[in-house]
């Protein structure tokens, strides 16, 4: 699967989003390592605390299916620029992916852009197991 087709599918996951209170749709589309692909939207709540971001709907989704490997994932939003995945989500795709693991952000101005996963997030929290 090639970005652009990942970053295609996060658009139209988009379309799926529970935002009545923002009205700001976020879609994703997770890439496992054998080719499956997971895909989340946001969903919102009116206590605005039990909001779920696409992403992490997407890593569920998976991990709920027996994936706890990623490869990649693309996130598309209503932003001026590349919606890119807030700290929590970064922190929960720093669960299940490496540091050189792509995100392809894009948001309204259709404009994609290609980050890694340490890039966004420098210094995960990780406990040993």
């Amino acid at each position: 699967m090639t970005k652009q087709q990942l970053l295609d599918i996060a658009v139209e996951m988009k379309t799926h989003a529970y935002v009545p209170y923002s009205n700001f749709h976020v879609g994703a589309a997770l890439l496992t390592e054998d080719g499956t692909v997971f895909t989340g939207c946001n969903v919102e709540n009116a206590a605005y605390g039990v909001c779920i971001c696409a992403e992490q709907t997407a890593v569920v989704k998976a991990v709920s299916e027996g994936y706890h490997k990623f490869q990649a994932i693309a996130v598309a939003g209503d932003s001026d620029g590349p919606c890119l995945p807030c700290g929590a989500c970064r922190q929960v795709l720093s669960e299940f992916c490496g540091p050189d693991t792509p995100i392809t952000c894009v948001g309204l101005d259709g404009k994609p852009e290609q980050y890694t996963l340490g890039g966004l997030l420098a210094h995960s929290f990780k406990l040993e197991r």
